[in-house]
């Protein structure tokens, strides 16, 4: 009996009437908790991150959660997750399973993690199959994730035969049916009450075999190509982000349409910013004698440089925030800069440069130091305290 599929707000975490934040954020944190990259060879781990993605494809996208709220998972047929842009382009049925299971699904691997389920082959082992989705890991600088950038990727992909068109017979030839299993598909052996019915190793459950193989593709019905595809990348991606890309995936069988590619980005980490979402944060020198008296310092931002105004008796650690610097999303805005202050004590004094120094630090009192005031009423209120306890054994 096939397992019930799980409710999408359950699979993520939260409740019906979280807000896109809330679901964006519970997917990241599930996406990584579960990616294949953070768990190579777990199954049960690949299986919950398809689930996760699965969830997410329909809650993030405002007309299809509309319509799951109101028919729940049949609002997308059965069997099926997020619609055409989910991962695998449909569900997983009984009988593919099951021909899975019996090593009768055919097919090779490839260098690229397939982990997004392809399509789902159909009944009709003879009639079109669709190609198998791939991924490719591509890590990018921080700044084309900012502003995005245009990339070239290089892929090894099987692209279905020029010359048979997937069929994996010769020009001319054809298919007649199999003789070891009359066309069947499956073979019987045993006798007597214990019979065993398996695929046919000839036909591989196919019920056909070709006449004449394809000079090219040698039967397969695929080649082995290298492939150069160009990759737009939009402003305010991040790790994690996919970008998926039609029919540039692993080619058809006998005119079946070619898989997606999916793009999954790394993005790499940044000397000075630092990201939080759509937010930048950024530690900044500031000279000791701005943050006592107060003035200005200027401030990278990713949009360029910006004047900050620092008041007087600022210390270090006080964050400041310059609104509308972060990073732009065409989906959800743009956030801010938040800017922590890490006051600069100057270095490599001369002798002369000290003396000036410590004629102005003389006209300084403790009345100018309230913290360090502070720090030593409490510790003289301590002593007295612990003084007298003392006294008291």
């Amino acid at each position: 009996m096939a397992s019930k599929k799980r409710d999408y707000y359950e699979v993520l975490g939260v409740d019906r009437g979280a807000s896109a934040d809330d679901i964006k954020k519970a997917y990241r944190k599930l996406a990584i908790k579960y990616h294949p990259d953070q768990n190579p060879g777990d199954k049960v781990a690949e299986e919950k991150f398809k689930e996760v993605s699965e969830a997410y494809e329909v809650l993030s996208d405002p007309s299809k959660r509309q319509q799951y709220d109101q028919f729940g998972h049949a609002a997308f047929g059965a069997g099926r997750g997020g619609g055409a842009g989910g991962f695998g382009g449909g569900g997983i049925d009984l009988e593919e399973a099951l021909r899975t299971f019996m090593g009768a699904a055919g097919g090779g691997s490839s260098i690229f993690d397939n982990f997004f389920g392809g399509s789902s082959q159909a009944r009709n082992p003879n009639s079109p199959q669709s190609g198998a989705d791939l991924r490719f890991d591509l890590e990018i600088d921080f700044e084309e994730a900012v502003i995005g950038s245009r990339r070239e990727v290089r892929i090894n992909v099987n692209e279905t035969c020029s010359r048979c068109k997937g069929s994996g017979a010769e020009p001319g030839s054809g298919r007649r049916s199999c003789s070891d299993c009359g066309g069947s598909g499956q073979v019987v052996s045993g006798s007597g009450f214990i019979q065993f019915r398996q695929t046919c190793p000839t036909c591989r459950g196919t019920g056909e075999v070709i006449e004449k193989s394809c000079t090219t593709c040698h039967g397969q019905g695929l080649v082995r190509k290298k492939r150069t595809i160009e990759v737009n990348i939009p402003a305010g991606v991040e790790t994690g982000s996919r970008l998926r890309i039609a029919g540039k995936g692993e080619g058809g069988l006998r005119g079946g349409r070619a898989g997606d590619l999916y793009i999954v980005l790394h993005v790499r980490e940044h000397e000075f910013f630092k990201r939080n979402d759509l937010d930048i944060v950024c530690e900044v020198p500031v000279p000791f004698h701005i943050a006592m008296l107060g003035g200005e310092v200027r401030v990278p931002t990713i949009h360029g440089n910006a004047i900050l105004k620092i008041p007087a008796g600022t210390e270090s650690g006080k964050v400041f925030r310059m609104r509308g610097k972060g990073i732009t999303s065409p989906r959800y805005g743009t956030g801010d800069q938040h800017v922590v202050v890490q006051i600069e004590i100057p270095q490599g004094l001369s002798s002369k440069e000290k003396k000036k120094l410590q004629e102005a630090i003389s006209l300084l009192s403790d009345k100018h130091f309230p913290l360090t005031q502070k720090m030593r009423n409490a510790a003289e209120v301590f002593y007295e305290h612990k003084q007298a306890l003392e006294k008291a054994k």
